[in-house]
């Protein structure tokens, strides 16, 4: 999206309760290739999003080129006008909320709240058609049954699903949404770690793509999926070699080695030390028997 004036993105800002009323809304395509937008000074909120060329319009501050697959929302007391010939087509929607339950504001002044609704001013879309639906259910709506309460409703899932495809919904929710996923992979593995399970394993039972999910975890963790499954393992054998008496041969067995050389070099690589150098070191521990 491309601006003749550069300048900061404004970020609507809702309180999550805001009480949000329908006004209007519509579907409008451009009557010929010459037609540019009116002057006026908008009173409420206005969404346009754009489903087939570009829009041009502005405002007090800035001009906007709003092509397909975009979306502007425009605040109140904006003075609004197109500044070129507009050959597009958009659905738009006006709604008011109370003054006191939105601010407008710049990048600089974002600090993230789980409680707000943050909207930048203009943007893409990741699924235009879901606010197309919700826009035609509303048009609907407002033609079959007049009902206030159905129609601001409506108004506000249209709102809400804006915000669901925002940058900064995505932004703060699929860091959350990775951490849980981390930690469920973590859960995973400390729970098979005697088992030989493989990264493709792991993908399946998660259902995700086992290149998204390595990618995901060494981002996260600093480590391969295969490096943190050889730690797991190497943690259980740690614990065996100092709480137990058990052979090398046989701890190694227990946590999915068939060959003890193998196991040997795995631990040193892991550990530093040999698994017996390792168990020297702890040969002064407490060992109970029956």
């Amino acid at each position: 999206m491309s601006n003749k004036k550069i300048e900061a993105m404004k970020i609507i800002c809702f309180d999550s309760n805001t009480a949000i009323h329908f006004n209007l809304c519509g579907t409008f395509e451009s009557p010929s290739p010459e037609w540019m937008h009116l002057t006026r000074n908008l009173i409420d909120f206005e969404l346009m999003a754009v489903t087939d060329g570009a829009l041009y319009i502005a405002d007090s501050d800035k001009e906007y080129v709003v092509s397909e697959g975009e979306y502007l929302l425009m605040s109140p007391d904006n003075y609004q006008h197109g500044y070129q010939q507009s050959d597009c087509k958009f659905y738009w929607l006006h709604f008011s909320v109370s003054d006191s339950s939105f601010w407008l504001l710049n990048e600089s002044e974002f600090s993230y709240n789980s409680d707000k609704i943050y909207i930048p001013s203009t943007g893409r879309l990741s699924f235009i058609e879901r606010i197309v639906v919700l826009m035609k259910q509303l048009q609907d709506s407002e033609k079959r049954y007049h009902n206030s309460l159905l129609n601001n409703t409506l108004t506000s899932a249209v709102i809400y699903e804006l915000y669901c495809q925002g940058t900064i919904y995505k932004k703060y929710n699929d860091q959350k949404k990775s951490m849980q996923i981390y930690n469920d992979i973590v859960d995973y593995i400390s729970y098979h770690a005697c088992e030989n399970i493989r990264v493709s394993e792991i993908a399946d039972y998660f259902g995700y793509n086992e290149k998204y999910l390595s990618t995901l975890f060494k981002k996260l963790s600093g480590i391969s999926l295969k490096q943190f499954m050889l730690r797991a393992k190497m943690d259980v054998a740690k614990a065996e070699l100092t709480d137990t008496n058990h052979s090398i041969a046989q701890i190694a067995y227990n946590v999915g080695f068939n060959d003890t050389h193998n196991f040997t070099n795995s631990f040193k690589k892991v550990t530093g030390l040999s698994p017996s150098a390792y168990r020297e070191s702890y040969a002064k521990r407490a060992l109970f028997h029956k």
